[in-house]
């Protein structure tokens, strides 16, 4: 259902008032998706560059510089994504902010492979920046357009400017404390929401937000789908290896296959009822997208075992496999599926990442991951999400209050 377009204002420009949290048929716009599309090559060079540093050997160095990298990918989606909830209003002047972001996206994408091999974070920080203030000018024109949500907005637009200040003087320090700064920059980043919101919060539409997270995850799991692809094209050129090559890029396609599964079996319009559980699921998702990305790079590095291109032993390489689908397990139970799940089920996913976790120690670890998380999809259909009554969306005329937010 297309809502009807607001009057617009002088230069063409529609008042950015917070928008309804029980729209109906609220989904996401065409500009979201191409939104996205940047998202993906972002994606796919961090996934690249952390499967050439697991297979080179570099396991520490590689999932740090994974870890820091993904997390200016996945804050600048999020940011951008609570705030199109909140305050799309999709006129000429939030469209040319939306791509100043992507194109800071793709020059952060630029900026990954010398992070990776030079410790080198200029770029990716400055493009970050350069996104974020994007977000700044976004905050300050919802503070003019609507007073209602003016505190909330101005916090956001300081302390994400403040921020962005700090990361630009954090590229000046020695390697220890830049280190050290870097950690809590990112602390400072994630704090921002939580303060801002504190002033007054914006209202979120559930759908529309967990239909955002689910299309993210989409894009993740379609970087194992295209390692499953790479390792049948592997097999063609490596006839020595056809039948380990063709099994994993079976076993990577049932596993994927299984996860997007598990993953969409709950409702997550439901996780999102509360400020509490709103921040736990936004929250914990890093890990799940984070585990999603590397799940991709570390196929790649089974095939390079397969053919003698990794310095990793067998058993390292299967870790880069099970570690990812067990995190992607454990995170996607407890933001989504624990409070809408029976006894059975919260038994049954929690012990199947244990399980997959232990894998590697089994002579055929990818294999037997992938009869686990059959099994699971087994109880997952024969035992639906309990349902359970959820809170409606807040309220307008409560949530746009000044005073603290309440869960």
């Amino acid at each position: 259902m297309t809502r009807p377009p607001p009057p617009a204002s002088r230069f063409r420009l529609v008042p950015m008032a917070p928008r309804d949290s029980h729209e109906p048929g609220r989904s996401a716009s065409i500009l979201e998706l191409f939104f996205d599309l940047v998202f993906v090559v972002a994606v796919s060079i961090a996934s690249v560059q952390l499967h050439h540093a697991l297979t080179e050997g570099h396991v520490l160095d590689g999932l740090l510089t994974y870890s820091l990298v993904f997390f200016g990918i996945w804050w600048a989606w999020m940011n951008f994504t609570w705030f199109a909830t909140s305050f799309d209003t999709d006129d000429w002047l939030y469209r040319l902010l939306t791509i100043a972001q992507m194109a800071g996206v793709l020059v952060l994408a630029t900026g990954i492979e010398p992070a990776f091999t030079d410790a080198d974070y200029t770029l990716p920080v400055v493009s970050y920046v350069v996104m974020r203030l994007a977000m700044v000018a976004q905050w300050l024109r919802a503070a003019r357009s609507h007073p209602s949500v003016r505190r909330t907005a101005h916090v956001y637009a300081v302390g994400i400017a403040t921020v962005q200040a700090l990361w630009l003087v954090q590229l000046t320090l020695p390697d220890v404390p830049g280190t050290i700064t870097l950690v809590l920059l990112i602390v400072a980043e994630i704090a921002i929401p939580i303060i801002a919101q504190r002033q007054g919060t914006t209202p979120w539409h559930p759908h529309h937000i967990t239909e955002r997270y689910g299309l993210f995850t989409l894009i993740l799991l379609g970087e194992s789908l295209l390692g499953s692809a790479n390792a049948i094209i592997e097999a063609v050129h490596d006839t020595d290896a056809l039948a380990p090559l063709i099994s994993i890029a079976a076993l990577a396609f049932i596993v994927t296959a299984a996860l997007w599964w598990i993953y969409f079996w709950p409702p997550h319009h439901l996780s999102i009822t509360s400020f509490g559980g709103t921040l736990r699921y936004g929250y914990v998702h890093y890990f799940v997208f984070a585990a999603a990305g590397a799940l991709s790079a570390g196929i790649e590095v089974q095939i390079d075992a397969l053919t003698g291109h990794s310095e990793l032993s067998d058993l390292a390489a299967s870790y880069t496999v099970t570690i990812p689908i067990a995190i992607f397990l454990a995170g996607i139970w407890w933001v989504a599926i624990r409070d809408h799940a029976d006894p059975l089920v919260n038994t049954v996913v929690p012990l199947a990442a244990v399980l997959v976790l232990c894998d590697p120690l089994i002579p055929v670890p990818v294999t037997l991951t992938a009869v686990i998380l059959v099994l699971v999809i087994v109880v997952l259909v024969l035992h639906p999400p309990v349902s359970s009554p959820a809170a409606p969306p807040p309220d307008a005329a409560r949530t746009w209050r000044r005073g603290p937010a309440r869960s």
